[in-house]
């Protein structure tokens, strides 16, 4: 994105910000997945929310499907003041110098929805949100979209069927050194080029949770999808630290509580979504679901683990094992 244009959404931005008093408080919000997924449908309810606690007196406007901002380019327009608040999948801070949140992508570190919460609910996510400050954004919240699993035009069942494919994933080292582990090629690529690449055969395949995979249509260019639930893909909300420090505090207070309530939505309908999605690829017979058996993904979790290890020096060996601790995950145990 041209700086210039940057520099004149910024002037346009704090004209609004200077007409407080005249017309409602505007908060673009963009993202880069379609309106009916998980994170678009609670990005909508967060509009709606806002407008009624605060009476009117914000107005949120929410771009989807990357209409306003694609991934490369969001993160840099936050902090230059251009858009509001966005919710970057989490691995999307490591450019920024926060390489801790790469923590989330660590593949088999999450067992569970309830092992999740007690880091995105704990001290470990509230100390993650605060590493963001410096860099001029203020995080609120953590958003669930669910658990990724891998899907290609042939059949997986073991680690070694993904042996030589071009595997498409979203900007981190964690990701790439997953799929090197895997002995697939990884190739990162912004997600709104996903499906015509795999169209294309750009690419062979991808990991992702089922809702985007169907919101997306992926499914209609991928023969086979294996529920590995390997990794998990979440959000941060986060919000331009100056924009906000500088709201009245009524209308902070009342955005917080709309932001509270949002949250508590998303992460409600995040699973729910993902199963109803699933059923609808089954229903559209394009896709053959496969449901590993235990066996089968104790072998993916086996090889994938070593993961965890190799990236203590880029994600940090503290953060791993307090992730460890409050978890009560033992990957010497498999």
């Amino acid at each position: 994105m041209k700086k210039l244009e940057l520099l004149i959404a910024l002037f346009a931005g704090t004209l609004s910000l200077a007409a407080y008093g005249q017309q409602p408080i505007v908060i673009k919000f963009s993202h880069v997945v379609a309106a009916d997924t998980p994170k678009g449908k609670a990005a909508e309810m967060f509009a709606r929310k806002a407008a009624e606690l605060t009476k009117g007196r914000v107005k949120v406007e929410v771009y989807a499907n990357s209409t306003l901002y694609k991934d490369k380019e969001e993160m840099e327009a936050l902090q230059l003041g251009a858009v509001q608040m966005l919710a970057p999948s989490l691995a999307k801070f490591s450019p920024l110098g926060v390489k801790e949140f790469e923590v989330f992508d660590l593949p088999f570190i999450f067992s569970d929805y309830d092992a999740l919460r007690k880091i995105t609910n704990g001290p470990v996510g509230r100390q993650l949100l605060a590493k963001l400050e410096p860099k001029g954004i203020r995080g609120l919240a953590y958003w669930d979209n669910g658990f990724k699993s891998f899907s290609l035009n042939s059949p997986i069942r073991t680690p070694a069927d993904l042996k030589g494919k071009k595997m498409r994933i979203q900007s981190s080292r964690v990701l790439e050194e997953q799929m090197r582990t895997l002995g697939a090629l990884p190739l990162v690529m912004a997600f709104s080029e996903v499906y015509q690449a795999l169209l294309t055969g750009v690419v062979d395949g991808t990991e992702n949770p089922v809702s985007n995979l169907y919101t997306q249509k992926m499914h209609e260019v991928q023969k086979y999808l294996t529920l590995t639930e390997h990794g998990y893909l979440g959000y941060a909300v986060i919000v331009n630290k100056k924009f906000w420090d500088g709201l009245p505090g009524d209308i902070r207070a009342e955005l917080e509580d709309a932001m509270e309530q949002s949250t508590h939505y998303a992460n409600r309908i995040a699973k729910a979504e993902n199963d109803a999605d699933l059923e609808a690829v089954r229903k559209s017979g394009k896709t053959k679901v496969y449901v590993p058996t235990g066996e089968e993904r104790l072998a993916f979790k086996r090889v994938l683990v070593s993961v965890h290890k190799k990236m203590e020096g880029r994600v940090g060996r503290e953060v791993i094992q307090a992730v460890y601790r409050d978890t009560g995950f033992k990957p010497d145990s498999l």
